[in-house]
């Protein structure tokens, strides 16, 4: 009962706690237990001399001894590790050697290894009297761990207790054993749960994309205690035409596997989404993926793409809870997406729900550990976050993201910390119709002169002719390059937000590439000219050809007289 009590627990600090609540009283009135510090992980070596630190004592109520004597004991509860000086091994000095021989012993006074206690007790601040009590009441027990010595422990007992026997040494064994193997435990899986959280959270994006027409926030927290390592991510990918894919998924599992198959999938992701595929078939070949790398990985995953422009959302889930969406009059609605198989199960079709998102709307994406725990099935939990939502509209219409992350998660209390939780929050603000110019043009050899008149038109408008000769030049570049390789009819597009941005799309898979164009040659200048004038460009490959797009920064504002 003794050692189950020990070793039942993977954090150091339960384990030692194992050994005090397992010894005292029943087996001594006090313990005192000294781990080395810092405390050695697997195979590890070090040159560095062994120092030694208490981390915790316990004792019965402090009464003194029969003869005025007292136990030399700090708090009855569990001490800082800086609350004592470190004890500094002496190679060959007589502590070392009592604790390399690996088994209990008597010390106090009189015994043979009472050098090796008073080179241990020398340090201890407060209450050290000038004898221990007499008689076989004390016992040092080496802790000794798979692979070297990582502490040892005091039990100590009054003079009005019976003193320890030949046979309290086999417990005192039997209790040091089980307690250092304990410390072993917790050491590795501490430094394994360490590097798959550093892991983890490597893999997650260190910042959010800025995208005109959203903004987003985020959250991740691990679980608490020994399930804190899953499979939890989320990502915002940047798309052709100011769109974004938003995503969240979690992979089944807490460990350093689940953490190296998430950071794939989300790889995966985003390859997919530079794809610009539909998002029911960003989740069939992501399916795909997670059979490739093992049929017992499973994941769920929700994945949806937004345009700014004509402010809708497209979705797809793969067993993911569904998302929440807050309205701009503040109704809160559980979207009902098809639920689909979880990603890994393979030969289920996934599917695809458009939905109005019009500005000051919120979508909110989360993993299960937000509405799902040992006390809560996640429906309910869903339907509590609803309301969450719900409510913090009603203060501020729409509310602000980052509180209102931080609302979200004030509801959790410490029963609900059983998994992982990734959250990404949206809010849509869309690019107002008056803000964008669109056209098809045919691929002929007149349409590039068009394509200028066209321009020319909207900046008018716009009223930014200072960028109309530099413009014009760009997307006559652009539309005949396009114009070269088309098939069908190209796209043109202005947007203007805080950049005004060209789009160029057409049917021809095979993306431009910049070239420097040798003195004699008629052609080849186009996109070396479009580098040099435009602040970025860029080109993407679609699922139906590619897209050329460039930026120009907006002129400044002047101020206004009045």
């Amino acid at each position: 009962m003794a050692t189950r009590r020990i070793a039942r627990g993977l954090d150091l600090d339960e384990t030692l706690q194992g050994l005090c609540r397992a010894s005292v009283p029943a087996f001594a009135d006090a313990v005192l237990c000294y781990l080395r510090d810092p405390l050695p992980v697997g195979d590890e070596r070090t040159n560095a001399p062994v120092v030694l630190r208490l981390r915790r004592t316990d004792r019965i109520p402090e009464e003194p001894d029969t003869d005025g004597s007292r136990l030399p004991l700090l708090a009855p509860t569990a001490d800082p590790p800086g609350a004592t000086e470190p004890v500094r091994l002496v190679p060959d000095g007589p502590l070392a050697s009592l604790l390399l021989c690996g088994r209990p012993v008597f010390g106090g006074d009189g015994s043979p290894d009472s050098e090796g206690l008073a080179e241990l007790l020398g340090n201890v601040p407060a209450g050290l009297p000038g004898m221990l009590p007499p008689g076989r009441r004390v016992i040092v027990a080496p802790l000794r761990g798979r692979r070297r010595v990582v502490g040892a422990v005091l039990l100590l007992r009054r003079a009005d207790r019976p003193p320890f026997t030949e046979d309290d040494l086999l417990v005192a064994s039997q209790l040091a054993t089980h307690t250092a193997l304990g410390v072993d435990k917790a050491v590795l899986y501490g430094r394994e749960a360490y590097i798959a959280d550093a892991l983890q959270r490597a893999m997650l994006p260190s910042s959010l994309p800025r995208s005109t027409g959203v903004r987003l926030a985020s959250r991740y927290l691990p679980a608490a205690e020994t399930a804190r390592v899953g499979g939890d991510w989320y990502d915002a990918i940047p798309l052709p035409g100011n769109r974004v894919a938003l995503v969240v998924g979690d992979v089944m599992g807490h460990s350093m596997t689940s953490a190296a198959i998430m950071g794939q999938l989300r790889t995966t992701v985003q390859t997919l989404a530079g794809l610009d595929l539909p998002p029911e078939e960003v989740l069939h070949h992501l399916d795909e993926q997670a059979q490739r790398l093992g049929s017992d990985h499973i994941a769920t995953c929700v994945y949806g793409v937004y345009d700014p422009v004509s402010h809708r959302l497209v979705m797809a889930n793969a067993g993911h809870p569904p998302p929440v969406f807050l309205h701009p009059d503040g109704r809160a609605e559980t979207l009902r997406l098809p639920p689909g198989a979880p990603i890994g199960v393979g030969g289920v079709p996934f599917e695809s729900v458009e939905v109005p998102a019009p500005p000051g709307a919120t979508l909110l994406l989360y993993t299960d550990g937000l509405v799902e725990s040992r006390t809560r099935d996640v429906w309910s939990g869903v339907e509590r976050l609803r309301e969450r939502l719900r409510t913090a509209a009603e203060t501020t219409r729409p509310p602000q993201l980052e509180p209102l992350c931080d609302c979200v998660l004030d509801m959790l209390g410490p029963e609900d910390r059983d998994d992982d939780i990734a959250l990404l929050a949206a809010r849509f603000d869309g690019i107002p119709p008056r803000d964008v110019a669109y056209w098809f043009l045919e691929p002929q050899a007149q349409t590039p002169g068009r394509a200028r008149r066209l321009v020319r038109r909207v900046l008018q408008r716009w009223e930014l002719d200072s960028l109309s000769e530099s413009t014009e030049l760009l997307v006559s570049e652009v539309v005949t390059n396009a114009v070269r390789y088309a098939t069908r009819p190209i796209t043109l597009r202005l947007l203007r937000t805080e950049v005004l941005r060209c789009e160029v799309g057409d049917d021809a898979p095979t993306l431009p590439r910049m070239r420097h164009a040798a003195a004699g040659d008629e052609g080849g200048r186009g996109l070396f000219m479009v580098n040099r004038l435009a602040r970025r460009w860029g080109a993407t490959r679609l699922s139906t050809g590619k897209v050329v797009w460039f930026e120009q920064t907006l002129p400044a504002k002047r101020p206004d007289p009045s």
